[in-house]
């Protein structure tokens, strides 16, 4: 019997929930195909793609580079950061001199935002913690600095915080090319027909999103973590946009770059050839 049932899986945060929304609320045509919505943190996902058990998921771009033999990337549902992107915070005014061999706290060791901090200053010990115990460790002193991912990139000045350092504005000065964060992979032995399939249906489920935007975000409201709507539309449009419509060029050669740096600087220990589902 064909494969009827698939599993996709997504961070809980506004900018995956205002993405999967049509998917979710049966608003796109699947063709027989039933999706069933997992919801983890964003490292839980990697590690679970590191064993194969998704047939969607979204993954960090870094996470990417130790999956090519069973996952494919989607060409649509890019998380790209244009000029912004991780941000690195500490208690008080700090430059980049000042970031070499700080505890500094991170969403895990596959995430993006890990990678590129290692490129940015390969000289810091790295303390693992999930992402939304982040700001109360910088704020607590328990670490030196802390790197946000998710809403925390716009809420840390409320908690006194100090930007140190943007990673995507650091990687666009660094390549003229946006940062590559997240996107979302599906596993290649579902074959051919089947990849093309579920390809067209998150493509349409984000197309339809932005054309519905406020219904979308109706919905991403539930996972908004204390964003009021102004900040939550702001966050979504971020992540959300034309680049999650399809990387284009200079999304694909932004994701071949940020890995091809991540080998050259030994984080990743193998060469990698990024791969894409034919439309």
């Amino acid at each position: 019997m064909p494969q009827t049932t698939i599993r996709v899986a997504h961070s809980p945060d506004s900018d995956d929930a205002f993405m999967f929304y049509a998917l979710a609320e049966h608003k796109v045509d699947t063709e027989g195909l039933t999706y069933i919505h997992e919801l983890q943190d964003i490292e839980s996902l990697n590690q679970r793609a590191l064993l194969g058990e998704l047939e969607v998921t979204a993954v960090s771009i870094h996470a990417y580079a130790f999956l090519t033999d069973r996952y494919a990337l989607l060409t649509s549902g890019a998380s790209m950061g244009d000029r912004y992107g991780p941000r690195l915070v500490a208690r008080t005014a700090a430059t980049k001199s000042d970031v070499k061999g700080k505890r500094i706290a991170i969403p895990g060791p596959k995430t993006s935002a890990y990678l590129a901090l290692r490129l940015y200053e390969p000289d810091f010990e790295a303390v693992f913690i999930p992402f939304d115990q982040i700001e109360d460790a910088v704020v607590d002193g328990t670490v030196d600095m802390g790197l946000l991912i998710h809403e925390g990139q716009l809420t840390f000045g409320e908690r006194g915080l100090h930007l140190v350092a943007d990673m995507g504005e650091w990687w666009f000065e660094e390549t003229g090319l946006p940062l590559p964060l997240g996107g979302n992979v599906v596993r290649k032995d579902l074959g051919e027909a089947l990849l093309k399939k579920i390809s067209r249906h998150l493509r349409a489920s984000i197309a339809y999103a932005l054309e519905h935007r406020e219904l979308a975000l109706d919905h991403a409201m539930r996972y908004a973590r204390g964003l009021d709507r102004s900040k939550a539309d702001t966050f979504v449009g971020m992540y959300v946009n034309d680049w999650t419509l399809d990387y284009g060029e200079r999304g694909r050669e932004a994701i071949r770059l940020f890995l091809a740096r991540g080998v050259a600087a030994g984080i990743i220990p193998h060469e990698v050839t990024v791969e894409f589902v034919a439309e």
